[in-house]
């Protein structure tokens, strides 16, 4: 099977900004989604409304400017004509607290879909949202908490959450004014 190229890609106007802006998580047992292709490219990623037993809670993490990033490795072997990808989210939370000791343990024991909301930004002006997950899920399998040491070193955690998928990320399909309103989350259990 012929996997034809479909564009080239000249240099694009330097208006984009690094980083991401806030992170949702979505327990991966607990939601069903839809790929959205367009020319034969899966673009979009579509929550189907109500999900798994009507469960579509995401939950919001606003994260620090400058302290938290996506990544996606592509790994492939010639010799055995395979390839896969591994997204990669860090991010660092400010402050060692009972409630985040808490969470974050159980985000460890789970498989979950990260959405990340970019500082990039459509033509529109709204923000671009990933999601890396969507197959296999996210693990949480490597992280620090820490305490600091000097008066200005951060207090808090720094987690990795990696996957192994058999497509690159999705972009999540545009919003009308809040982030999912128009992905079947509901947006109202966002950050509860």
């Amino acid at each position: 099977m012929a996997c034809n190229l479909t564009k080239g890609r000249g240099l694009d106007c330097k208006n984009v900004m690094g980083g991401v802006k806030r992170m949702y998580i979505q327990v991966l047992a607990d939601t069903t989604f839809d790929i959205v292709s367009t020319q034969g490219q899966m673009e979009k990623v579509v929550v189907q409304e109500g999900g798994v037993a009507g469960q579509n809670n995401l939950y919001q993490y606003d994260l620090p400017r400058g302290t938290a990033s996506i990544t996606e490795t592509i790994t492939g072997s010639s010799e055995n004509g395979t390839v896969f990808y591994e997204p990669s989210v860090n991010i660092k939370l400010h402050a060692l607290t009972v409630a985040d000791r808490n969470e974050l343990k159980l985000l460890t024991q789970n498989r979950c879909i990260v959405f990340c909301e970019l500082q990039q930004k459509y033509a529109n002006g709204h923000n671009v949202i990933v999601a890396v997950g969507v197959e296999n899920g996210m693990d949480l399998l490597t992280g620090t908490e820490a305490s600091g040491t000097a008066a200005g070193d951060m207090n808090g955690y720094d987690y990795t959450f990696t996957g192994q998928e058999p497509e690159p990320m999705y972009f999540v399909e545009d919003y009308t004014n809040l982030p999912f309103d128009t992905a079947g989350f509901d947006v109202s259990l966002v950050n509860s």
